[in-house]
C-alpha cells in the first residue's frame, strides 16, 4: 500500500539506492549529490545507503560522502555500519538455495552465490568467463572476492549464504525468474529484479522468505527510534518499490522504471542529472527546484 506523505514534513532519515539514483549513469557519485547529503546529514539527518550490492561494494561508495552512513545491502538481508558492524542479518537457508540452484540448472553460467565473510570467496559462480559481456563485467570489478567451486551447489556446504545472484540479459533473467516462481518451493524465498532496459542488464536475486529494502529499512528506523512519517526514501528500480512503500515521503527518480511514476510519488530528476540532490534541496533543505 502506498504511503501517504507531506512534502512539508520533518525528514529526520534519508534512504537512497545506488545505481541508478545516487550514481550517475558512469557509477560514479555527482558533486552535487555529496554536497547535498553532506548539509542534510550536518543538519542532524541520518543518511542510510539501501542496495542491491555487496556491503563491501557499497562501503567504498559510502566512503566517498563527507559523513557517516547506514548500510542496508544485499536487497535487505544486512544492515552493518560503515564500519562493518552487522545490525541485522537474514541469510537465505542453504538447503532452500540448494534446491533452488538444483532447479534452474540451465541458468547455471549465469547464478552464483554470495556470502556475508570479511574478504576472500564472498561471490562464488561455478566457472566465470572473465570475458563475458554479463558476469565477466561485473566479476572483474571484484576479482579479489570470487572464487569458482563446481559444482556450484558444494559451496553450501558449510554456510548459508546472504542470496543467490542471477545475472545476465534481461529475456534470460525473466525466463529465470518466472521458473523459480514456479517452484513449489517458492514460498520459501523471495525475488529482487533489478532491469536496466536501456543495457539489456538484468539482475535477479534470491534472497530469505521476508527480505526486501522495505522490511529492513523499517527495522533501521525502529533501531535509530524514528517513525515512518520522518523518512523519505529515493529510487528507481523494481527493488525500491517495498522501500518507496514504506517511507513516510517517496521519491522516485526521473530515470526510474515508468511504472513506479504511476504511483502518485513526487519525481525528482534523473541520475545523470543529480536528481537526489534536487529531491533533498527541494523536500528536505527547502533550497526550491522542480
Amino acid at each position: 500500500m502506498p504511503a501517504r506523505y507531506n512534502g512539508r514534513v520533518l525528514i529526520q532519515m534519508i534512504a537512497m539506492d545506488l545505481d541508478g539514483t545516487l550514481l550517475d549513469g558512469q557509477a560514479k557519485l555527482p558533486a552535487e549529490n555529496a554536497r547535498a547529503i553532506a548539509q542534510a546529514a550536518g543538519q542532524g539527518i541520518e543518511i542510510v545507503i539501501v542496495t542491491g550490492r555487496r556491503f563491501h561494494s557499497a562501503r567504498e561508495i559510502a566512503g566517498e560522502l563527507a559523513c557517516d552512513a547506514h548500510l542496508i545491502v544485499s536487497n535487505g538481508a544486512l544492515i552493518k555500519s560503515s564500519a562493518g558492524e552487522t545490525h541485522y542479518r537474514k541469510l537465505l537457508p542453504a538447503d532452500t538455495a540448494r534446491q533452488a540452484l538444483e532447479a534452474t540448472a540451465e541458468f547455471r553460467s549465469c547464478a552464483g552465490v554470495i556470502f556475508d565473510r570479511p574478504f576472500a570467496k564472498q561471490i562464488v559462480f561455478e566457472r566465470v568467463d572473465w570475458d563475458g559481456p554479463f558476469v565477466g563485467a561485473y566479476l572483474r570489478r571484484h576479482r579479489q572476492h570470487v572464487a569458482e567451486i563446481a559444482p556450484l551447489t558444494a559451496c553450501l556446504d558449510e554456510d548459508d549464504p546472504v542470496e543467490i545472484l542471477f545475472l545476465d540479459d534481461c529475456a534470460r533473467i525473466n525466463r529465470a525468474k518466472k521458473e523459480l516462481e514456479a517452484l513449489p518451493l517458492a514460498k520459501e524465498f523471495t525475488l529482487a529484479l533489478t532491469e536496466y532496459p536501456h543495457r539489456n542488464l538484468s539482475m535477479l536475486d534470491v534472497l530469505a522468505r521476508g527480505v526486501n529494502k522495505g522490511v529492513a529499512l523499517a527495522e533501521l528506523a525502529r533501531l535509530r527510534g524514528i517513525p515512518r512519517e520522518n523518512v523519505m526514501a529515493i529510487g528507481d528500480n523494481w527493488n525500491d518499490r517495498e522501500m518507496l512503500e514504506y517511507a513516510g515521503l517517496p521519491v522516485v527518480m526521473g530515470n526510474s522504471v515508468p511504472e513506479l511514476k504511476t504511483l502518485g510519488w513526487s519525481v525528482t530528476l534523473s541520475n545523470d542529472e543529480a536528481g537526489v540532490a534536487e529531491a533533498i534541496d527541494r523536500h528536505v533543505l527547502h533550497k526550491g527546484g522542480m
